[in-house]
């Protein structure tokens, strides 16, 4: 299963950082290999904000959708992903944002396993430098946005 996490300083609010990750209908506008998000299901909560989404990634002829179960809880800075269908036998992420001196501190970390053999062996060949790409595109999304 692949697992890795990132640590970023990005200059911008906690608040911001939050909402722009929760924003899931926005990722096709700048994250990697995403062609659609929809969520389907937002409760918000004294303490917490739960949702359900889609995600549709891949390319244009080559894609899978996976339906995730994401929750925020508001007291920790803290947003937990895990899948509940689609291609991933298992997938949890999680980020937890700090506010520093009204810069963010980011911690990702995310642990997936892909049903398919094959797929599965070609994300494992590839992950470190997709997670990359798509750590630097909310990096620069958070900056575009939030530093005018």
């Amino acid at each position: 299963m692949p697992h890795a996490s990132i640590k970023k300083i990005i200059s911008c609010k906690k608040t911001d950082l939050i909402n722009m990750i929760l924003d899931i209908e926005k990722y096709p506008e700048f994250v990697p290999w995403c062609l659609s998000g929809k969520i389907h299901r937002k409760e918000e909560m004294e303490d917490m904000i739960e949702m359900e989404a889609d995600l549709t990634v891949g390319k244009k002829f080559l894609n899978q959708t996976y339906k995730s179960h994401v929750t925020y809880y508001k007291q920790k800075g803290k947003i937990i992903v895990s899948n509940i269908g689609g291609p991933l036998k298992h997938l949890k992420n999680e980020w937890e944002i700090r506010e520093i001196n009204n810069q963010s501190e980011i911690t990702f970390e995310i642990d997936f396993e892909i049903k398919n053999i094959f797929y599965n062996m070609i994300m494992k060949k590839s992950f470190d430098q997709g997670l990359k790409k798509i750590a630097d595109a909310f990096e620069k999304r958070a900056i575009e946005l939030f530093n005018k």
